[in-house]
Parts: structure tokens; sequence; C-alpha cells
């Protein structure tokens, strides 16, 4: 998952803040039991792999973001939110694309330009990268998992898992914080345009058909509803022209915003929402990326639709 601050402004000012959030989230997940297989702090954002066994990630991170966001505050002599919108998850298949999102989020501090190689790499002490390496200052990460992918001894592993590492710097990145078709099939060959597939999710085929049909599902035609009259309202249209054919541009912004807040919002599916709006898949989930920079630059519709 990805955490943003609103804005994309800074979250993270002093290594207090740095220590702050991560006493938090081991906290966190040693009364929770879950998992953590990656994580690296950047300026302004932040990236987690997560496996949650005992209480849902929503309220974990409710936690962490919220106390977090406090004592931020507190220490900075600010006020207001500090994250941009809800965190942005997504499911993955863990068999198939579990080292890749390890690999994914430690490269970051590289890729964001933080620190300049591998061997830099190996000092940044603000991501589970080190302690996979065997540096142990900060124990977030199921370490031994991890390496057990690589080889059972430890010493092998670990020169295994850095060359993994330094030859994703050779490859071209794709962007895992993301789910869908195209994606996932960079990843995985055996993938078709026949499957089935979910922005939300990191997969395809069976897994993501396991995934959606373990969903609740949404209360939500009622919110659905009401979402496409405060959106109509904004815009200033009629509730009519999302479903008719319609290329003037404030429509098709309306509805990019639509998909954008009941799917990364309200979880609803790509399936479901393309249904409502006469989209195909493909369609919403273009959609879903245009409605997402709208949602962003404007901080009115934010409010209104908080």
């Amino acid at each position: 998952m990805i955490v943003r601050g609103i804005e994309r402004r800074d979250i993270f000012i002093t290594d207090d803040d740095r220590e702050d959030f991560v006493r938090r989230l081991s906290g966190l997940l040693e009364e929770t039991s879950t998992a953590c297989y990656a994580w690296a702090l950047l300026d302004n954002h932040v990236h987690l792999l997560l496996i949650p066994t005992e209480i849902s990630l929503s309220i974990l991170m409710r936690r962490l973001l919220t106390g977090y966001a406090v004592s931020f505050n507190l220490r900075h002599k600010r006020a207001g939110h500090l994250f941009q919108n809800r965190y942005k998850s997504i499911v993955c298949d863990s068999d198939v694309y579990l080292l890749e999102l390890v690999r994914y989020i430690h490269l970051n501090p590289v890729r964001a330009g933080k620190v300049t190689d591998m061997n830099a790499l190996a000092d940044y002490h603000w991501s589970g990268h080190r302690q996979i390496l065997g540096r142990k200052e900060l124990c977030l990460v199921k370490d031994e998992d991890v390496l057990s992918l690589f080889s059972g001894k430890k010493s092998v592993a670990r020169k295994a898992y850095y060359q993994f590492l330094a030859d994703g710097l050779l490859q071209k990145v794709s962007p895992l914080s993301m789910g869908g078709r195209r994606v996932s099939q960079s990843l995985d060959d055996s993938l078709t345009d026949e499957d089935s597939y979910d922005d939300r999710i990191l997969g395809g085929g069976s897994f993501v058909e396991r995934v959606l049909g373990e969903e609740k599902p949404v209360e939500a035609s009622r919110s659905f509803d009401e979402l496409k009259k405060v959106v109509v309202g904004y815009f200033e249209l009629d509730v009519t022209e999302l479903v008719l054919p319609n290329k003037a541009r404030r429509v098709s912004t309306a509805k990019a915003v639509l998909c954008y807040v009941a799917i990364r919002h309200y979880r609803m599916t790509g399936y479901a929402v393309g249904k409502a709006l006469c989209y195909t898949p493909s369609a919403v989930s273009r959609a879903v990326q245009r409605g997402q920079k709208v949602f962003d630059g404007d901080a009115r519709l934010r409010d209104i639709l908080s």
C-alpha cells in the first residue's frame, strides 16, 4: 500500500518524525499479529507490504495514521489533514508477486533519488532492506520468511536477495502500486486478456475471482446513488447525462471522478461501476486514473465528497 501527504507535502521532516512512525507501526504489527514483508519511508509518502491476520487492514491503518498525524501536528505546530485522502491499497497474489513487491518497495529510495545506488541503499536507515541484509536496528520485517524464498541458508539467501534487488535496477519499472490487467500481465505471462482483473488487485484469473467472491456486498446502491447526485450537482449536470453517450468534457470529468471515488473510497468493483455508467472495464480503469487527478487537484471537490 502507499500513503501520501496531502497535496504531496512532506509527512516526514525530521528523524524524530520517522522514528515516531516506525515505533507506532512496530507496536501495531506486534499487537495485531500483522506480518510486514517490506517497508520504505520517503519524505512525502510511505510504502508498506502487510499481511493482516487478526484485525482488518483498515482498522490498523486508521490507528496508525490518526495517531501519527496528531503527534506530527503537535511537533510541528500545525493543524489540519496530513495525509492525502485514504491510503491506497492493492491486494496481491502473494505466490506470484510477493518478491516483486518486496523489490519494488525496497528499491523505492533509489528510484526516488534519496540514495544513489545499491551501496548507499544498504546504509539507508528507513526501510526494511537493511534488516533483510542482517542489520537489526529496526525489526519490522519478517526477514526469515523473505529470505526463505531464496535459500534455506541465510548467507546464500542474503546474497541472492541482494542480487535480485540489483537486477531490478536494470529492468523496466512496473507501477506495482496499481492493479489491473496491464500491470498484472507484465509480471505474469500466463495471464491472458480473457482472465478476470480488477484495478484494486495485483493478479488475475482465479485469484481475482476468489478475492471478489470474499468481498462483502456493498451496502451501496443507495450510497452510489447519493454519490451520483453529489457529483452531478457539483458539475451542474443532469443524472441522465452519466449514462447517455456524451463526449462533453464536463460529463467525462464527472464520470471519471465518480469512478475514482466509487472504486477507491466506496470499495465498489470496477465491474459494478462500469455497469452503472455503461463503461467497459478498460474505460473504467482509464476513468479511475483521470478521476484521481481531478480529485487530488480540487480541494473544494474533496471537501464536498468527504
